[in-house]
């Protein structure tokens, strides 16, 4: 299975997911801007009762499918490279490259070239 039908795959699995936001995030102001997901923990709590009405609370069987699980968005597996060395192996049409953080300026330079031209996506290119 290449990229492309992997992107569509995941794009059609994730489609069904709900999107899991903290309880009253949308109510209350201090919440606002920390919409991330908490697990709701209150004695009384109708969301963690799972109450009809209610958004669904985080759960094993949302997980996603084995095959889409650690894929990036555009259907390539995502690789995190330090070293020309680490670009060998590796299938420009079923991987994409993140260069490493800690990877200097002039390192990332030759890394980005070097990636170019044997046909890699950067995911997080910066200079070229």
């Amino acid at each position: 299975m290449g990229p492309k039908e992997l992107a569509d795959l995941r794009r059609k699995l994730l489609k069904d997911n709900p999107i899991f936001k903290r309880r009253l995030y949308d109510i209350l102001p201090k919440f606002q801007n920390q919409d991330a997901w908490r697990k709701p923990k209150g004695r009384d709590n109708k969301m963690r009762l799972q109450k009809k009405g209610y958004p669904p609370i985080v759960k094993v069987g949302y997980r996603n499918a084995e095959v889409i699980r650690g894929i990036h968005p555009s259907g390539y597996v995502p690789v995190v490279i330090h070293s020309e060395k680490d670009l060998e192996g590796l299938d420009p049409n079923k991987h994409i490259v993140y260069i490493g953080h800690t990877v200097g300026l002039r390192k990332r330079i030759a890394l980005e070239k070097l990636a170019f031209e044997k046909g890699f996506k950067i995911a997080n290119a910066k200079v070229l």
